[in-house]
């Protein structure tokens, strides 16, 4: 590979790197450039055939339709019930348990996250953690930061065991079940290590750049409740995995750690005796992000001034209730309901005849799940219909920079993948990369591998595709450095979770539930140290113990 394709390949990551976190420009306008660059370079430097990156592109904008109803799903239920009232009545219920800031971003963020993780995965614990945690008070911008940085660890088992059954086994087609279980404990153990830390980074971050004084010592204060927080949902992870297999960890971790830590909390274990907030002027801006229902047809946006104290908190709750207990349900394939809503599907194949093939599945999506919820919410808490319809239409207007955006990038992405048919006889540019990387770092390969696996969801989206699209090569690494395979591929998927935090998709889709629409590369300037903290601490501790 020469220079010029060198950098051809890594030009998704450079443009993004360039447009987004240097330049600062808004999603929807570096997406779109990057995309035109990457195209170009990809015909011309790459051959690949014209009508291939069209077929990429069609592809994208099917893969994007599906995340923009995410979006828009988890747009409509945090409106609708911030328009009942019921988030005012969840806030002042966290309020009680603890008003420590730095104490609700574990419980909601990491906890919660996780569970909503575990249950469903694809970008749903920062759609629904972070307006929830904005709901609470906490500025845009941190709301966002800590809801991408919680949702790392539980990915390993996300999507019900996505990464682990879908992406490794697929990735190792010809490896066995046995191998494919060794390889998620082993990740799960090396994450005990890990992971349990991220609470106290997620605080440190929230103190050092939200806070009073600026500081990272205040989130330092809390660090045995925060190193609690972390365990306590690591170990539970850790038994299920080895008791039960990949599907539950992350599901049966977050609920045992909520039930652990709230309890805790109750009861003043490990609590500071000042609890921490924002500076006022960050909790203010936070409340202007809401928005008056009762003039959303002459586009007023103030304060809300529809409150429902006559609502109970587990009425308030509720909703979130549904939309757990949905995505389970529609999720376990031993229950009817998901062959029942994957039965209904878009099917676009062959597109412009190069074998590549979308598909999309409205019923089955996380977002239709939870536009269903605001509904069955407008009549549980009695909203009128006036405002709901109001809700709906503010939401939709919301999305259109989100979409200009995600249809840029995805597209972007795709378009990087399938570049492995061409006529310059390489390979897809994510591989040639990973090859590069393999033939340049052979020795420190433990400390690399998990970095291949970030490169693959800050690209792709998604740690199931990073993880089946480079388990062999992760594989074939480890025989070349005679390195143990299991432990490799563990340091893949715990770099695939750490992509999540600066991954572009997750980035534009967390940003617009909250209304940050063109902050993107600030978020990304503040999640990429935690990334990077995550990636090198799992190779250092895979070297240490586990090789």
């Amino acid at each position: 590979m020469t220079l010029i394709q060198a950098l051809t390949a890594s030009m998704p990551v450079l443009a993004v790197l360039l447009f987004l976190v240097i330049m600062r420009l808004p999603a929807n306008r570096a997406m779109l450039l990057a995309l035109i660059i990457t195209s170009l370079m990809a015909w011309w430097i790459w051959e690949v055939p014209s009508h291939y990156i069209g077929a990429s592109v069609i592809e994208g904008w099917i893969i994007a339709l599906g995340i923009a109803i995410i979006v828009f799903g988890a747009i409509v239920l945090l409106r609708t019930l911030e328009a009942s009232g019921a988030i005012d009545v969840i806030r002042a219920a966290f309020t009680k348990v603890s008003p420590d800031r730095r104490v609700q971003a574990i419980i909601i963020a990491w906890l919660f996250g996780s569970f909503l993780e575990g249950a469903s995965g694809f970008g749903t614990p920062a759609a629904i953690a972070a307006p929830l945690l904005l709901a609470l008070g906490f500025p845009p911008l941190a709301a966002v930061v800590i809801a991408l940085i919680a949702d790392s660890s539980a990915v390993s088992f996300g999507a019900v065991g996505t990464p682990v059954l879908v992406g490794i086994a697929q990735g190792l087609p010809d490896a066995s079940s046995a191998f494919v279980i060794d390889v998620a404990i082993r990740t799960v153990s090396i994450d005990i290590f890990v992971g349990s830390f991220l609470p106290l980074l997620m605080i440190c971050i929230l103190t050092r750049y939200f806070g009073h004084t600026r500081s990272f010592k205040d989130g330092l204060r809390l660090w045995p409740f925060a190193l609690f927080g972390g365990v306590a949902f690591t170990l539970p992870a850790y038994g299920v995995a080895v008791l039960f297999g990949p599907e539950f960890p992350s599901i049966f971790g977050g609920v045992i750690g909520l039930a652990i830590v709230i309890t805790a909390v109750k009861v003043g274990f490990l609590q500071a005796k000042t609890p921490w907030d924002f500076a006022p002027q960050q909790s203010a801006d936070a409340s202007n992000v809401e928005i008056n229902y009762d003039h959303i047809e002459s586009g007023e946006h103030t304060l809300p001034v529809q409150k429902a104290s006559n609502i109970s908190l587990f009425i308030a709750w509720l909703p979130y209730l549904f939309v757990a207990a949905l995505l389970i349900l529609t999720r376990l394939t031993t229950l009817p309901f998901k062959a029942w809503l994957t039965s209904i599907s878009i099917n676009v194949n062959d597109i412009l005849d190069t074998g590549i093939s979308a598909s999309l599945q409205p019923l089955y999506l996380p977002g239709t799940l939870f536009a269903t919820v605001a509904i069955l919410s407008v009549f549980l808490h009695k909203l009128p219909v006036k405002k709901a319809l109001g809700v709906w239409k503010s939401s939709a207007a919301s999305l259109l920079p989100t979409i200009v955006a995600l249809g840029a990038s995805v597209p972007m992405v795709r378009i990087f993948i399938n570049s492995g048919v061409n006529q310059a006889g390489l390979s897809s540019m994510p591989l040639e990369l990973a090859n590069l990387a393999v033939a340049t770092f052979d020795n420190a390969w433990p400390f690399v591998a998990p970095f291949v696996g970030a490169l693959g969801s800050f690209i792709a989206g998604s740690a199931t595709f990073s993880n089946m699209m480079f388990a062999s090569l992760q594989q074939s690494a480890a025989l070349q450095t005679s390195s143990d395979p299991v432990t490799i591929l563990a340091l893949q998927m715990l770099g695939a979770n750490a992509g999540n935090m600066i991954c572009v998709v997750n980035v534009v889709a967390a940003a617009s539930v909250v209304n940050l629409v063109g902050k993107e590369g600030q978020i990304i300037r503040m999640t990429i140290g935690p990334m990077l903290a995550y990636v090198l601490l799992s190779g250092a501790v895979a070297s240490l113990f586990f090789l």
